[in-house]
């Protein structure tokens, strides 16, 4: 605990926060959140995800205002402006340095990379985007951080995906380092190592490389930097973006940007059988929205020494199957439970057992699937219903080309496995 609070001393200084991505998903709660808090707030984004939605013809089931409409309503509700500049990282690195000079921030939060496992393996132009945007974004930024000589925090959101499915089924993962020994010629010597990545699609083996460039910079230059392995986010809305409609987080619920749960709960919605892909013995992480912006905010408030190594958070609440989640809709929901072909290429089953002493240790209280807000998400995908696209529910994209070419690109009936009516009884 002694550490915990000379950590706190030194935050009263960084109160100037830069946001990267922080019109998504998670980056936009972030940015309300930590406004709302006191800290001065800035926005760079490419909005790229916008553009995206225009690509998939699927829209966020929510209704997105334009970046100005939100920032205007913000600063009209709570009295705070937050600048936004319209940049590609991964392509404008002097105007990235330029800014960074200029705004002079004490941290740098990271959300600005394509975050999608399915559409990184769409096709050879997705994968080739998601690499050149990602770890050009990345390294851009690290390069940034030491050309401007600020010390800044970089705290970065990335995802448990780097350690895997199944590399050693039940074993504890640990937060990013393991211990291990090494026999050497004068006997056995013991050291922590990153933990061996297993990374299971394109987007999670660029999270694989920003981990090992993090590694380099932190060695070579002396960079603070967090690491938050973070697992799936579910729900929607924080206290911040519920305020006003303006305000309102994405829901993305198609087979490319949709996470499980939050597509369970909009099928449910709607009256689609939830799609459950492979035997749904896969287990994952999962931690709310909530839970994300108030863990970003623990970690910028608790920076690593100047000397110390790259820390790294496991960012996650709890851990369920794929097959308990839909369970747990069909049983609030009387959904129908269906099952597909799996398009990714893992194991039928895994377990998982994750340590996350670190951020429990800084106070976090964790939101569970048990205290009501899966109700709250079920509210919203009904009252936006309308706004789904059918057709972009079911997955598009295939791991393999094998099954590409055995789907023709569409999600089929597992004929292993029955169709079942409130499965969970």
């Amino acid at each position: 605990m002694q550490q915990i609070k000379i950590l706190m001393v030194e935050v009263e200084m960084a109160k100037r926060i830069l946001i990267l991505g922080g019109d998504g998903f998670c980056g936009w709660p972030t940015a309300l959140r930590l406004s709302g808090q006191g800290f001065e707030v800035a926005i760079i984004d490419n909005l790229s995800r916008r553009n995206i939605d225009n690509e998939l013809c699927c829209e966020s089931l929510t209704p997105i205002q334009s970046i100005r409409t939100r920032l205007q309503t913000w600063a009209e509700i709570s009295g705070k402006e937050i600048p936004f500049s319209h940049l590609d990282i991964a392509r404008q690195p002097e105007q990235l340095l330029a800014s960074i000079k200029t705004w002079q921030p004490e941290a740098i939060v990271h959300f600005a990379e394509q975050r999608a496992a399915p559409y990184s393996m769409k096709s050879a132009w997705h994968k080739r985007y998601t690499v050149d945007n990602n770890v050009s974004g990345t390294n851009n930024l690290l390069a940034a951080i030491v050309e401007s000589g600020l010390d800044i925090h970089l705290v970065h959101l990335g995802t448990m995906g780097v350690y895997g499915y199944g590399r050693v089924d039940g074993a504890s993962i640990p937060e990013g380092y393991l211990p291990v020994k090494i026999e050497t010629e004068m006997g056995w010597q013991e050291t922590d190592i990153l933990h061996p990545a297993d990374p299971g699609s394109v987007y999670h083996t660029t999270k694989t490389i920003d981990q090992l460039l993090f590694y380099f910079y932190n060695k070579n230059d002396n960079l603070r930097i967090t690491d938050l392995h973070q697992g799936v986010v579910w729900g929607t809305q924080t206290p911040e973006t519920a305020q006003h409609p303006a305000l309102i987080n994405r829901f993305d619920y198609d087979g490319d940007y949709g996470t499980v749960l939050n597509r369970f709960l909009m099928q449910a919605a709607i009256g689609h059988p939830l799609t459950v892909y492979g035997s749904g013995g896969q287990t994952r992480a999962f931690i709310h929205i909530r839970d994300t912006v108030r863990c970003i905010q623990l970690a910028v408030e608790h920076p690593p020494a100047a000397d110390a190594r790259v820390e790294i958070f496991n960012q996650v609440t709890e851990t369920w199957t794929i097959a308990e989640l839909a369970e747990k809709v069909a049983r609030i929901s009387g959904a129908e439970i269906r099952r597909y072909q799996n398009p990714r290429k893992e194991a039928a089953q895994n377990k998982l057992v994750v340590d996350r002493d670190k951020f429990m240790s800084l106070g976090l209280n964790p939101t569970t699937l048990d205290q009501g807000l899966l109700g709250e998400v079920v509210e919203i995908a009904q009252r936006y219903k309308e706004r789904c696209v059918i057709e972009r529910i079911l997955p598009s994209s295939r791991w393999t080309k094998a099954q590409q070419l055995d789907s023709d690109g569409q999600a089929v009936e597992n004929p292993n496995h029955s169709r079942s009516k409130n499965v969970a009884g």
